[in-house]
């Protein structure tokens, strides 16, 4: 065993249950705190994100780090068995990219749902707010609900929902459900019989978007109900028994199906938001899935796409084209064509 590896996050987080999920998974112990029980105690990240990991440096003083992917990555060299990234590495850049998805594309819906229509919006501000760690009296939950709900609603057009965009995040999450529930009709998790970095980040959004917003947890009761029941079962996989992940030659169709609706809706957006980061524009504005699609440029995302085609480039020959050809089709090669 090692030393717990302090963690300070939210339920409401769907990063810090995303985060919990691969630790539970990979048996590493941790301490979870709420993120405000060490604001005034613990060093602050360079970005207030949660989660928050403190890993000790040489001198043995925490240091913070906030983004779930490269934190995935320094568990995995820290720490060896029960892994979450394919070991062949042509499979690994498609979880890669899953992941991606689930991170900055999902995540629009989660948070277009839950701060757009009314029912979310009273449930968040109620309950959320009790999650900060403290017992609140009925005067300051009402205070901190208002005041948490206005501040997440303006920053609503900064994660891309707005009412341009609202029609194509609900569209794609209404087939997310109905390609997600198909595939765990005949497969345990999404790249072969045991988790990866994608199945965690996939989840880490349902945690939200289908056990605890009313409005997509109503599509989801009434189209996925494997869904539901996927990520409730992906909270805990600490008794789970790794048996090895899917041929990439191999691929369910209901994973090409993924990777088309990814083609269909996060890398238009990659691809424009990289044209508009680098320009210098002050909008990203393209077409998505036969809508107008428009909202700030994101350099996070960009940051995204330069990491995809790096670990792409870092391929052999062999394993580029096989990558190619999992890809061919589904609209996910324009991420690493010549441009």
């Amino acid at each position: 065993m090692t030393d717990p590896i302090l963690i300070a996050g939210s339920p409401g987080s769907p990063y810090t249950r995303k985060m919990l999920a691969v630790l539970r998974y990979r048996r590493l112990p941790y301490h979870f705190v709420h993120a405000s029980k060490v604001r005034d105690t613990l060093p602050a990240p360079k970005v207030p994100l949660l989660p928050t990991f403190y890993f000790a440096d040489g001198a043995g003083s925490p240091v913070p780090m906030t983004d779930s992917t490269p934190i995935i990555r320094r568990l995995e060299a820290e720490h060896g068995g029960r892994s979450v990234i394919p070991s062949d590495p042509a499979l690994a850049l498609i979880d890669a990219l899953i992941e991606d998805y689930g991170d900055e594309w999902l995540t629009k819906a989660m948070f277009h749902y839950r701060w757009s229509f009314e029912p979310d919006i009273a449930k968040s501000a109620t309950v959320l707010p009790n999650w900060f760690g403290k017992p609140l009296t009925d005067a300051e939950l009402k205070a901190l609900g208002d005041s948490f709900g206005g501040r997440q609603i303006g920053r609503l057009s900064y994660v891309g929902s707005n009412a341009v965009t609202a029609a194509t995040i609900e569209a794609s999450y209404t087939r997310l459900l109905a390609i997600l529930d198909r595939h765990f009709a005949r497969h345990a998790f999404l790249l072969g019989d045991q988790p990866g970095s994608g199945d965690f980040a996939m989840y880490g959004q349902l945690t939200q978007l289908a056990m605890f917003d009313p409005t997509p947890m109503a599509a989801a009761t009434a189209a996925a109900p494997r869904v539901i029941a996927w990520a409730h079962v992906m909270e805990d996989l600490s008794g789970e028994t790794p048996s090895g992940w899917v041929d990439l030659a191999a691929l369910p169709a209901t994973i090409t199906a993924l990777l088309c609706e990814i083609g269909r809706t996060y890398v238009p957006l990659l691809i424009a938001n990289a044209y508009a980061v680098r320009g210098g524009a002050d909008r990203v504005s393209t077409v998505i899935d036969g809508r107008v699609w428009e909202q700030a440029p994101f350099a996070y995302q960009a940051k995204c796409l330069a990491a995809l085609r790096t670990q792409y480039d870092a391929l052999d020959t062999g394993a580029r084209a096989r990558v190619n050809h999992a890809l061919a089709g589904t609209g996910c090669g324009a991420l690493f064509a010549d441009e």
